[in-house]
């Protein structure tokens, strides 16, 4: 007779359920078009982008909203109120939420805060950085991606221009730990930025330079152009 199966630990069935509704590849792409953007997307939109029709885009947007992965709010987009102003239109931005699960179950997220509080408590800010330097100036350097806005993308930054002159960063690969311990990541997280500059060509030859410069929801690393600076 076999064993039985273990009950799930710390909603695991949970988190594949909802990250069971990506694999169907236009719900994958309808999720990557809103959650890489900042703000909210209509339906017209997500679909072009998605190249699909504006109905089967809205079937796919709502199931991502009841897995849970999207939110969504209700705007006039002409700005108008009133009668005669039409109907608001439903639109759709990522939600807050994180999901993960590894096969078999890891726990890097705990090895990670660990590590950080040691480094913290040891004062290690310089080295951590240094070493976060190399490893962009690494990737920089080997990746097949010479522009750096694919590398940052590459590595879950979700990079756009914010339509003043700036690259901002919609996403922060590590935003959990950058909760816990600010100084520490978010000052290696800029060192690792700009080792991605500072490889495949070198610093110098970057339109851009990176600065600690905070979005709300987003990383806290921005890139101005060296040109308008000047």
């Amino acid at each position: 007779m076999a064993d039985a199966v273990e009950p799930q630990v710390g909603g695991e069935d949970e988190e594949f359920t909802t990250l069971g509704v990506l694999g169907d590849p236009v719900r994958r792409a309808l999720y990557r078009f809103v959650a890489g953007r900042p703000g909210e997307s209509g339906r017209e939109a997500a679909a072009e982008a998605a190249g699909v029709s504006r109905s089967l885009a809205a079937f796919h947007l709502d199931k991502l909203v009841e897995a849970g992965l999207l939110e969504v709010s209700y705007r006039r987009l002409s700005g108008r109120s009133g009668p005669g102003a039409g109907r608001p239109a439903k639109l759709y931005r990522r939600a807050a939420g994180e999901h993960a699960v590894t096969v078999p179950p890891r726990s890097y997220g705990d090895a990670g805060r660990l590590l950080a509080e040691v480094v913290e408590q040891a004062g290690l800010d310089r080295e951590l950085q240094c070493a976060a330097h190399a490893v962009g100036a690494r990737a920089a350097d080997s990746g097949a991606e010479a522009d750096v806005l694919a590398l940052l993308r590459e590595r879950g930054y979700q990079p756009y221009a914010d339509g003043e002159g700036a690259v901002r960063l919609h996403n922060c690969p590590f935003r959990a730990l950058a909760e816990e311990f600010p100084a520490l990541v978010c000052g290696m997280n800029l060192a690792l930025v700009r080792g991605l500059l500072a490889g495949g060509g070198g610093a110098a030859a970057a339109p851009w330079s990176a600065e600690m410069d905070p979005a709300p929801g987003g990383c806290c690393v921005a890139l101005h152009s060296k040109t308008n600076s000047d």
